[in-house]
């Protein structure tokens, strides 16, 4: 994109003309100040008798006229020297203000080149780098390039997060053309193939539905504020979560244990209530059989804190701050069959650090994940 050109007077004629301009008038003042003074001493020589003739300069003056004709030769002289060096102080001050004004813009003007510069694809490469800079320049070079770092670190989430999307969303496309199309295909299709043709479809579109909720809810909750903030108790949010996925527990024969105190905090009941269910929803589903889970909660330091562990396949600790990057599951790929968008601890994140939270993971020693959640207590 090419940045505008403004028109009109640069800052640094501007700036050089109001650096002469100051200099002029604080010349024309001390001269002045001068003449004055060149007077003053003039009038204070002492008088001669009456009658008597002093030569001044090239004029002889009575005595009664001495101070008089002192004082206007010496206002003469300061007059002369100070129209000569008048112009020479203020030329001087246009041509060291020119030059400093210039060195102080010098950064500023990299930072206009390096923006005119920039595009998508040298996003990663272009930085301002002054090394010789120093004070309020030097913050203002390191505070763009770190500007541009952040954003290069939003724009390869973004192009991670679209590509990831593109192919999470394809999946389930091709499972329905597929269907449709081998069902249709067939000339000897009967009703049992068309039935389970029909829940091939069914379940395709049930995961692209949760994918395609689960991708709005990320982007509302990461672009917009809270719409709605009142007290909440992180314990209350964990009965409905641990309901939803208590019959999927006892099928697996997962133990699990829940030890929940008061954890008051304020915020959007529906999307704390939803950290709750995706935590406790991606324990169960990635958790081995006859596992087991534990969710605890209570205030801890001035902080509401809920915490979920369970069992399941070991996770490398370097892997660990993956898992909140969108459509990662755990240890297996993204491709694999498993349960969910990938989008859970994404949306967690999301939703926590939009009530000014933080969330953290570690895994547990011999297989699984421990997800603790902290926000401002109430």
């Amino acid at each position: 994109m090419r940045v505008p050109r403004r028109r009109g007077v640069g800052l640094r004629p501007r700036l050089t003309l109001v650096c002469t301009a100051v200099v002029a008038l604080v010349s024309a003042l001390l001269l002045w100040l001068g003449w004055l003074l060149v007077g003053g001493v003039a009038r204070s020589v002492p008088s001669l008798p009456p009658g008597t003739t002093v030569r001044v300069g090239n004029v002889s003056v009575p005595a009664e006229r001495l101070n008089e004709a002192i004082g206007a030769a010496a206002r003469a002289d300061v007059l002369r020297a100070g129209l000569i060096a008048f112009p020479l102080v203020v030329a001087a001050a246009a041509v060291v203000s020119w030059v400093l004004v210039g060195r102080v813009l010098g950064p500023l003007h990299a930072v206009t080149a390096t923006a005119r510069r920039l595009t998508v694809e040298s996003l990663d490469t272009t930085r301002i780098g002054l090394r010789d800079a120093r004070g309020e320049v030097a913050e203002l070079a390191a505070g763009f390039d770190a500007m541009l770092d952040r954003l290069q670190a939003a724009f390869d989430a973004q192009r991670r997060f679209v590509a990831n999307a593109s192919h999470e969303l394809r999946t389930p496309l091709s499972v329905l053309r597929t269907e449709v199309d081998v069902t249709l295909s067939d000339p000897d299709a009967d009703e049992a193939e068309l039935r389970r043709m029909a829940a091939v479809v069914r379940e395709a579109t049930r995961r692209a539905d949760d994918l395609i909720a689960g991708l709005l809810l990320l982007a509302r909750t990461e672009a917009a504020e809270l719409a709605e903030v009142s007290p909440v108790d992180l314990a209350d949010v964990v009965v409905p979560a641990l309901a939803a996925v208590r019959a999927e527990a006892g099928r697996r024969g997962l133990r699990i244990q829940v030890q929940t105190a008061p954890a008051p905090t304020r915020g959007d009941p529906v999307l704390l209530e939803r950290v709750a269910g995706n935590l406790v929803e991606n324990a169960v589903r990635h958790n081995v059989t006859g596992g087991w889970l534990e969710v605890c909660s209570g205030a801890v330091d001035g902080t509401a804190r809920l915490q979920v562990s369970s069992s399941g396949a070991e996770i490398p600790g370097d892997r660990v701050a993956e898992l909140f990057e969108p459509f990662r599951r755990g240890p297996v790929a993204r491709t694999a069959d498993t349960p969910g968008s990938g989008l859970g601890l994404s949306i967690v994140r999301a939703v926590v650090q939009a009530h000014g939270g933080r969330v953290r993971a570690e895994p547990v020693p011999g297989g699984g994940l421990t997800v603790t959640v902290e926000l401002p207590a109430r």
